[in-house]
């Protein structure tokens, strides 16, 4: 019998009793054929590996991730991966989707189908997330029905809307879980289901939803899962109880390891999905179960049949490691061929072009000026700027008026109760704070008070809508950031402390078609263009992160105190994300799931 490739003095990785067993392993046409003790006496090889004793475990998948969120290109990302033993992924391209659509999926796909990685898709639910924002694009029920006419799609993205799933039978997201569930009954659903619990849970599982990724605590976790949810751990869910949780009872067969979000900088600095297990383990759960909820269980709730273990007729991915508690790779093999080699160079080659010419043209803004970061009391009750008006096209405040009189007066002042979002640390749920600023002529003396200005602006040329707040706690203290990588919408987003700071930084990230810019007394501190969409880049992943790191390090000399200021500052947009967020339609409160004035009545 002859064989491709055989694996000979392996510590090989048995998923169904989640224990390592000495073996011999034979790859022939990608797949793994045969495991057991037999050798070169038994099966004649093209390749024989001598694997030293190491340990010999499936390639990673990771089945919650959304690409956009490293900054970077497909193929980057694939390249990245593999020094991380991740070799499946499914991607949900939510991001590229309210910039672009339907086009923006097809393109994130076409850019997939050549890397290494395996990158399968999930269909964007929610895009727009909310009818309280504007996008560049959205996916509707049609647009699903042409995404899974590919065949490359694996599931229904995270249902991210759960408010109006809950209370409005007729909205979009119930209409197309009803669609879903009636033509493509087999289809996986996403869940996105913060803090839910209780009949409100059920009513949502009973809607189709059926896992949910959000941060757990022990409630929620027991919760979801007497109910029947598939729980997805990410990182920021791996607190000391809900591993202990997790590790004490028979629940493995019920959650599985997610990555979610990774920034670029901590992608090259701390690894992806390996990560995650690697922490695992040193939390004290066992290598074999850590592995298993990196390969077999999100294999199994993506009805991956062919892969996420070592077994004959599976795909033949797979790592060699050196250290099982330390997951120490050393060789990573996507079907059956080396990708990575721990002692060998790993170089990525600089690449351009890979999407359409207009997917660098995303940003149809004018400059901005001085009087486009002023709050007038006038349009702060409702907060919306009437559709995209100017601050200099409001009404006459009274010192105008009293100016074209030719009389003299003493400036009016008042006092407004106004809404504040409140940022804090370790989290990116911000707080509503109800606060008293002074006003002097009509306009809102944010500039003098301890607050600072949010304000985000419509970049697609839709409706020049704009949306004013105040914002504290744990954010900037000087100078401004602007960004267009604002969760989910991808509108500019800026906020300072200062007008001068804030024009500037708004135009240069208008200039370079999207990204951050962090500025101080006038001097730009950072910039990091993102000219795909306003959201990715083409450079490398180590030159992204080198940015990255960069970027992060000037949002904290601004005395931002943030364990992640990017993610941070990106969802202060985020209008599925509580509790008091700002979209182009204004602040949202968002577990009453509607907009609200920055000036309480």
């Amino acid at each position: 019998m002859r064989a491709d490739q055989l694996i000979v003095n392996v510590n090989v990785y048995n998923s169904s009793y989640k224990r390592f067993e000495p073996n011999n392993v034979a790859v022939l046409n990608g797949k793994f054929m045969y495991i057991g003790p037999g050798g070169p006496e038994l099966l004649e090889a093209d390749e024989v590996i001598d694997g030293q004793g190491k340990y010999m475990i499936p390639g990673l998948i990771d089945i919650h991730l959304h690409i956009e969120s490293s900054m970077v290109t497909p193929a980057t990302f694939s390249h990245g991966l593999l020094q991380c033993g991740v070799t499946t992924i499914v991607a949900e391209p939510h991001e590229m989707a309210n910039v672009f659509g339907l086009e923006g999926v097809q393109e994130m796909m076409a850019a997939s189908r050549e890397t290494v990685v395996d990158m399968f898709y999930s269909i964007p639910s929610s895009v727009p997330a909310t009818p309280m924002e504007t996008t560049g694009g959205s996916i509707e029920i049609e647009d699903m029905d042409v995404l899974l006419a590919t065949g490359e799609i694996i599931c229904l993205g995270e249902i991210m809307n759960y408010v109006d799933v809950i209370r409005d039978p007729d909205c979009k997201t119930n209409q197309i879980l009803r669609h879903i569930r009636q033509n493509y009954p087999d289809l996986v659903i996403e869940g996105h289901t913060p803090k839910l619990l209780g009949l409100d849970l059920h009513r949502l599982i009973y809607a189709g939803v059926d896992s949910d990724h959000t941060h757990q605590s022990i409630e929620g976790l027991e919760a979801r899962i007497a109910a029947g949810m598939f729980i997805e751990i990410q990182e920021k869910s791996m607190t000391p109880e809900v591993m202990k949780y997790l590790m004490e009872h028979e629940v493995s067969q019920h959650f599985c390891f997610v990555t979610d979000d990774v920034m670029p900088d901590t992608f090259v600095a701390r690894g992806h999905l390996d990560h995650i297990v690697r922490k695992a383990i040193s939390m004290g759960m066992r290598p074999e179960d850590a592995i298993y909820a990196a390969t077999s269980t999100p294999a199994l709730r993506m009805k991956m049949t062919d892969r996420g273990s070592i077994a004959p007729g599976k795909v033949a991915d797979y790592m060699l490691l050196s250290d099982i508690c330390a997951l120490a790779i050393e060789r990573v093999y996507k079907n059956g061929r080396k990708v990575y080699d721990a002692s060998e160079p790993y170089e990525q080659q600089r690449s351009s072009g890979q999407f359409p010419p207009h997917f660098y043209r995303s940003v149809k803004l004018s400059s901005l000026g001085a009087d486009d970061f002023v709050i007038r009391v006038a349009d702060a009750g409702g907060n919306d700027r009437v559709n995209g008006a100017r601050a200099g096209d409001q009404v006459h405040s009274r010192t105008e008026a009293v100016r074209e009189s030719g009389s003299a007066a003493v400036p009016e002042e008042d006092v407004f109760r106004c809404r504040v979002m409140m940022v804090k640390d370790g989290s990116t749920f911000v707080e509503e704070h109800i606060a008293q600023v002074k006003a002097v002529d009509g306009e809102l003396q944010w500039e003098g008070s301890e607050y600072g200005l949010i304000a985000t602006f419509e970049r697609y040329g839709m409706n020049g809508n704009r949306a004013y707040g105040l914002i504290g706690g744990d954010t900037i203290k000087r100078g401004a950031i602007a960004t267009t990588y604002s969760h989910d919408n991808h509108n500019l987003l800026v906020v300072g402390r200062n007008r001068a700071d804030m024009v500037l930084a708004a135009n240069q990230v208008i200039e370079s078609q999207g990204g951050f810019c962090v500025v101080e007394d006038g001097q730009v501190l950072s910039m990091l263009k993102l000219p795909v969409g306003g959201i990715l880049t083409e450079e490398p992943l180590t030159e992204v992160s080198r940015q990255v790191k960069e970027l992060r390090s000037a949002m904290l000399s601004l005395g931002y105190v943030h364990y992640n200021p990017i993610m941070s500052l990106s969802t202060h947009s985020l209008a599925v994300s509580p509790a008091l967020k700002i979209t182009d339609h204004g602040l949202i409160d968002v577990n009453a799931g509607k907009v609200v004035p920055l000036i309480v009545d």
